[in-house]
């Protein structure tokens, strides 16, 4: 299909590849998803090391068997990545709106997984990384569901306000139904995604929560329900989040604690039976009426917000996203979202100030697409763009925002004045889905015309502000020619030198995870090779990552899957974020034990990232050295 042109060369979109024709002799092709597939699987540790793969709308998101052999930076490089971090105890690798293709060309490549595979040393998270891992389990997958069918509504009532089609219509009720059943049915989609999260029976919990909004429990409800001689609070669990949440997760500890204590032979129907029964009574009694106040006052927190602070707020709000975005934090704002559009029917606060930042995001891309004389970052930025122009901003993010300050502070600022500009219209948002090109539709309101209006107003309004303040502000970056230092390290402990190559896993001696060297250990005792700070500390105890002052980042594992004993025999001494100087010890462990536990000791320093300076290692030789040059070869010096 033809879209358009590039240096006077016609742009095609071919099957799965975004190609171009380079010139009259062929074709090139952009991104080859097979062999980035194959990178992929490779620096996330080969497929032996993943465990379980899923994907969202921009990122695939791994469940590794050893962290540690995941190499971020190398991932970082592939073609087609934008960006990869373990977090949430996955390893994700940030696509982009790609990340469908992608995924089936890794899948494809994976062919069948061994899910017996345990996940092995997620590296240890804050107690709100947790929660907030738990709230993208539940609320994440919920998206697509009524984000179609919120735009399907306001197509639907569009399509009646423009007289295209009459109210009275079957066709028009009937699309209207369709629209609207996920919020009417979202108890039932949240159970299915709490239950999938905390690993219990998925019907048996669908069946608990569905019991909440059989129509005969609803008029039961309504006409008032005294049960046990307490009598049971009124609520309608159609179109309710939380007290499905509460309620699974009571179930979930119900089915563990009823299967521990009932007869094998009548496990199959006693258990569902009883953890049912006690679910929805507790639901009923407590956990429903706890659920729905808790959704009431979160949605009536955000109100107040925007009541008392108004169009401030919204700017705010719409400032911060580049940031919360990177960072996954705006996520958390999704079960606020979810509750006002089933409670309220329509979102005053986030969509509204996603508009102006998703449409700053396009305008900054497009200048600097205009400004830049960088060839790569041009085309980076054009792809971007019109990424951000359909509602998926983190190709900009974190393409070109979080590489360069300049673009950063741009779409920020113009995000603030345009998030403040929708504030003071009054901006509504009746479908939860990214703003973008595609989806203004979301804004359509039938008591108010003027509303879908402004929208398109801001929509035009942030691309031009952002693409303005990107046409002053950005100026590409100067490159130096600077003469790379060189640094020297040390053994990180006693014992005979090898070479990484002759390490008995096939991660550290193909040099998946960078350069470096091996040691046979005589020392139950890890030092620092030279000086620097403390990038990370196992919870395993096994493993370490410290940043020299040079700029190098050396990852330190001692043995071979030593990860399966879970801490024992190694005492960490230093903590992330310390700083240490050379010969400090990081790590002291009992090399005998780890020896009779039947585990190879030999223990790897590797450097997986580093600047324009050389790298010397020690050799066997100890008075020479190996170095690692600016291509990140290894040769002896």
């Amino acid at each position: 299909m033809y879209i358009g042109q590039r240096n006077k060369c016609p742009i095609y979109i071919f099957g799965s590849f975004f190609i171009y024709m380079e010139n009259e002799k062929g074709w090139k092709v952009m991104v080859d998803y097979a062999a980035s597939a194959k990178q992929i699987i490779k620096y996330v540790g080969g497929k032996e090391n993943i465990s379980k793969l899923i994907h969202c709308s921009t990122r695939l998101r791994f469940s590794l068997v050893d962290y540690d052999k995941a190499n971020l930076d190398e991932l970082k490089k592939i073609d087609g990545v934008l960006g990869a971090v373990n977090a949430s105890g996955q390893c994700q690798v940030i696509i982009g709106n790609n990340v469908v293709e992608m995924y089936d060309a890794v899948n494809k490549q994976l062919g069948t997984l061994d899910l017996s595979k345990k996940t092995g040393n997620v590296p240890r998270e804050k107690w709100y990384q947790v929660a907030l891992d738990y709230l993208i389990a539940i609320f994440q997958p919920l998206v697509p569901a009524i984000a179609g069918g919120g735009v399907l509504k306001a197509l639907v009532m569009l399509c009646g306000m423009l007289g295209w089609l009459s109210e009275k219509s079957s066709l028009y009720q009937v699309l209207n139904f369709v629209g609207t059943a996920p919020i009417y049915f979202l108890p039932i989609l949240v159970a299915i995604t709490t239950a999938r999260k905390l690993n219990v029976n998925t019907l048996v919990a669908v069946s608990a929560v569905g019991a909440l909004v059989l129509p005969d429990m609803v008029t039961a409800l309504g006409k008032g329900m005294n049960l046990l001689g307490v009598g049971i609070t009124n609520i309608t669990y159609s179109s309710q989040v939380f007290p499905a949440i509460l309620a699974v997760f009571f179930y979930a500890f119900l089915e563990k604690w009823v299967t521990k204590w009932s007869p094998k032979p009548i496990r199959v129907f006693f258990v569902p039976m009883v953890s049912m029964t006690l679910t929805v009574l507790a639901t009923l009694f407590v956990l429903g009426p706890i659920g729905y106040y808790l959704g009431v006052g979160l949605t009536s927190v955000i109100m107040f917000l925007f009541n008392h602070f108004g169009f401030i707020a919204t700017a705010l709000l719409a400032g911060l996203l580049p940031i919360m975005v990177s960072m996954g934090m705006h996520k958390a704002l999704i079960p606020y979202a979810v509750a006002a559009m089933s409670t309220a029917g329509k979102e005053l606060l986030y969509l509204p100030a996603s508009l102006a930042h998703n449409m700053s995001e396009c305008g900054m891309s497009f200048a600097i697409a205009v400004r830049t004389k960088d060839k790569k970052l041009r085309s980076t930025a054009i792809s971007a763009g019109i990424s951000a122009l359909f509602g998926i901003t983190e190709p900009a993010i974190y393409g070109i925002d979080l590489q360069h300050k300049r673009a950063l502070l741009g779409v920020m600022a113009s995000s603030f004045i345009g998030g403040g500009a929708i504030g003071l219209l009054g901006i509504k948002a009746f479908a939860l889905v990214g703003p973008g090109l595609a989806s203004l539709p979301m804004y359509v309101d039938k008591s108010d015309p003027s509303n879908l209006i402004k929208a398109i107003i801001m929509f035009v309004v942030s691309i031009v502000l952002s693409f303005i303040i990107g046409l002053f502000v950005w100026k590409d970056a100067v490159v130096e020619d600077k003469k790379p230092t060189e640094e020297k390290l040390a053994a990180p402990v006693k014992g005979e030198v090898i070479a990484l190559n002759e390490v008995n896993d096939d991660v550290f001696s193909n040099g998946v995870l960078g350069e470096g060297i091996a040691v046979k250990p005589t020392e139950g005792k890890l030092v620092a090779p030279a000086d620097g700070t403390i990038l990370m500390v196992y919870e395993t105890g096994h493993a370490l990552g410290m940043k020299t002052k040079g700029g190098a980042e050396i990852l330190f594992h001692i043995g071979l899957d030593t990860v399966k004993l879970k801490g024992e025999y190694f005492n960490p001494l230093v903590e992330e974020g310390q700083s240490v100087k050379k010969g400090d010890t990081l790590i002291k462990f009992d090399l005998d034990k780890i020896k009779e536990a039947g585990f190879d000791v030999t223990t790897m320093m590797v450097v997986t990232t580093y600047n324009d300076e050389k790298i010397d290692f020690p050799t066997p030789e100890n008075e020479s050295s190996s170095t690692v040059n600016n291509n990140g070869n290894l040769a002896q010096a």
